[in-house]
């Protein structure tokens, strides 16, 4: 019993690791680069989400996950979305603003037109760039898929709408970002520092991806290009010629120093262990940016006592009595050992002097 109560006690003290201090976190200015939003084109948002994603189970969850119900979308338009966003960032006692990202979709080949059938998922650029502009706690995000024939001047639009960062998605918006005829596009974001958020790795929510363009490998063109890219998620699933692609991106981080990485997702229970394991890889804690992957941050998906063994009973038990998603994500990666100036880390247009 003794050995027992010994052992225990050991784990509740988790003398390797991070204790939390909340005083350092509460008086910075952090931002959460990497927020979702969805609708269903309700209040002539523009938004839309095709038949197949709609059907599709994950789509519930989804919604719920962003405490939003179907008929609030059609009562009170798309935009409560963004109304409820912002009070539940104004409730947070670290986030200070978040980056709402728009959702461009695949263009058809022939037409340059937007196909609707394929796109699974639709944000208008317009209609964040409008919402987000009401709410202080809130930043444009913008996404262009540079398959468009006028994807430079619509990055120069949304520039002066006040976007921060192009995002995209290559798996679901059929992207190549190695194609070389997007090279004027990333010469003039490059010139605009206009960071590119991009995912990399394998998609697994939506149901039809191209994966083959989640190979982090292929964003050697932009980084060439002087595009600063920001490698959503370190590219924690799948594989590329048959190499882990989490394995794939890392040497990249010493043969381009445009090249940066969110933290987003890497708390969740499909990628147990990557967190850790980014964290004590050599120079990666100074390309590391903070991100939620907001609204995946709930309880299945997302749990301080999935990493007991990184944290320790007592983080857990702390970061667990959090109410808020934002302060438990920033708590829980703070435990990890996560420095804090990747939590205050800024890039391109919200380069500010350091705190």
């Amino acid at each position: 019993m003794k050995v027992f109560n010994t052992f225990f006690l050991f784990l509740v003290i988790g003398c390797n690791h991070p204790v939390l201090v909340s005083d350092v976190l509460e008086e910075a200015h952090i931002i959460d680069w990497h927020v979702h939003v969805a609708g269903l084109g309700f209040g002539n948002s523009g938004n839309f989400v095709n038949d197949e994603m709609r059907d599709n189970f994950r789509f519930k969850f989804f919604l719920s996950w962003m405490e939003v119900t179907e008929k609030e979308l059609e009562e009170n338009g798309d935009q409560i979305l963004i109304k409820k966003l912002n009070d539940k960032i104004a409730q947070s006692k670290y986030i200070d603003q978040a980056i709402v990202l728009a959702m461009d979709g695949v263009i058809d080949e022939k037409t340059k037109m937007l196909d609707r059938k394929k796109t699974q998922i639709y944000i208008s650029n317009e209609y964040v760039a409008s919402q987000t502009a009401q709410y202080p706690h809130l930043l444009f995000g913008a996404s262009i898929n540079p398959n468009r024939e006028n994807s430079v001047a619509l990055l120069e639009q949304v520039y002066r709408q006040g976007a921060v960062l192009i995002k995209w998605i290559p798996n679901i918006m059929y992207i190549d970002p190695s194609d070389e005829k997007f090279i004027p596009f990333y010469k003039r974001m490059a010139e605009l520092d206009m960071p590119l958020l991009t995912h990399t790795g394998m998609g697994k929510f939506f149901a039809n991806v191209k994966n083959e363009y989640a190979d982090p490998r292929l964003l050697e063109l932009p980084l060439k290009s002087g595009v600063t890219v920001i490698a959503a998620h370190i590219a924690t699933t799948g594989e590329s010629d048959g190499q882990d692609n989490f394995e794939r991106i890392l040497p990249m981080f010493d043969e381009f120093k445009n090249l940066y990485a969110d933290i987003s997702s890497l708390t969740q229970l499909n990628k147990l262990g990557y967190l850790a394991r980014a964290l004590k890889h050599p120079g990666l804690t100074e390309r590391m940016i903070y991100g939620s992957d907001w609204p995946l941050q709930f309880f299945p998906l997302v749990s301080p006592w999935y990493h007991v063994n990184h944290i320790g009973i007592k983080n857990a038990w702390r970061v667990g009595r959090f109410k808020n998603k934002w302060d438990r994500d920033i708590k829980l990666k703070e435990a990890f050992g996560v420095p804090h100036a990747v939590f205050i880390r800024k890039l391109g247009i919200l380069n500010l002097p350091p705190e």
